[in-house]
């Protein structure tokens, strides 16, 4: 069954500010903000590859915004998450076939999946290049990679607690608890992690068993390849990388 929701043009001014609008709204209406983003990110996946019949692995998906969206698009999606208290976020029902599994270990078999999505995972944690590693061993030679992550010096690098993190991480997150009177959900070196573009894309083209098909800022409304090409300002100017990789034969 195909998804119902519209189709931004991407990359355009309107898809941006649509996207932008509904970030802005996350705490309140979480379900509107994610199935657009899902929408937005199944439209950037068949660009590459069609969804009809083909094994989806959604990677640290949260409460299954992705993984439906792909099954809406006639995939055999199956979303796995470490945490249960994302998996039932926002008191939703976790998908059908959600397995809590750790993305350093997929419970499965070397090539099982068409494509192997992460959408906002690699920021989340401590070693990057085995999380990666192991996307890229589930993945079947010739299958799509999709991985999108939020790196440090972004205006949102710091996430709830941005953009004070430009400050100290340790006084950003102060100033948030006390603004607002509850525990930060994030903390770095626990379930937050500084990622940065360049130090990504020199190790992810240094592998052999992947291609680079794209990298692009994943909202940027114009000209998105750009940013991710320029050192030192690409660190502040991507917002949120996505890498769009092929695994080799």
């Amino acid at each position: 069954m195909r998804s119902t929701g519209r189709t931004l043009k991407d990359p355009s001014f309107r898809r941006s500010a649509a996207l932008f609008r509904a970030f802005m709204r996350e705490q309140h209406d979480p379900d509107h903000c994610y199935a657009l983003l899902a929408r937005d990110a199944a439209d950037q996946v068949q660009r590459y590859v069609p969804l009809e019949g083909r094994v989806v692995v959604d990677v640290g998906g949260g409460s299954g915004h992705f993984a439906e969206e792909f099954r809406r698009r006639g995939a055999h999606s199956y979303l796995f998450e470490p945490d249960l208290r994302e998996l039932t976020a926002h008191g939703r029902k976790p998908p059908e076939g959600a397995v809590v599994a750790d993305g350093y270990l997929l419970p499965l078999a070397d090539g099982a999946a068409d494509v192997c999505f992460s959408s906002n995972v690699l920021e989340h944690v401590a070693d990057p290049q085995t999380f990666l590693s192991e996307m890229v061993r589930v993945t079947r030679p010739g299958g799509l990679i999709y991985v999108a992550f939020t790196n440090w010096y972004s205006p949102w690098g710091g996430h709830e607690w941005a953009p004070w993190h430009y400050l100290g991480a340790d006084r950003a997150r102060r100033r948030y608890e006390r603004r607002t009177g509850r525990p930060a959900k994030h903390t770095v070196g626990e379930n937050l992690f500084p990622i940065h573009v360049g130090t990504t894309l020199r190790a992810v083209r240094a592998r052999s068993d992947v291609s680079v098909v794209s990298a692009r800022g994943r909202y940027w409304p114009l000209l998105p390849t750009l940013a991710p090409k320029v050192p030192v300002l690409r660190e502040f100017t991507t917002w949120n990388l996505l890498l769009i990789l092929r695994r080799c034969p």
